[in-house]
């Protein structure tokens, strides 16, 4: 394979994870891990500096998490 195709292939996986994302889908590479939309609720929070209340929005985020295998590798 060379250097072209494996980029070629590298940039159609991410892509397909985001397209996937954006769509609101879990994206699943066995052996490796989940990707994952999770919604996060408005909240408060407090500016360090001034000490004062401030409303953080509500957002969306992509979250990752590890397959078993993955985990299991890291950890021996």
């Amino acid at each position: 394979m060379t250097k072209v195709q494996g980029k070629a292939i590298v940039e159609a996986v991410l892509a397909s994870i985001t397209e996937a994302a954006l769509a609101g889908n879990e994206t699943s590479l066995p052996g490796f891990g989940k990707f994952k939309v999770k919604a996060t609720p408005e909240r408060e929070a407090r500016n360090p500096s001034t000490g004062a209340t401030i409303r953080v929005a509500a957002a969306k985020k992509l979250t990752f998490q590890p397959a078993k295998a993955l985990k299991d590798a890291m950890n021996k």
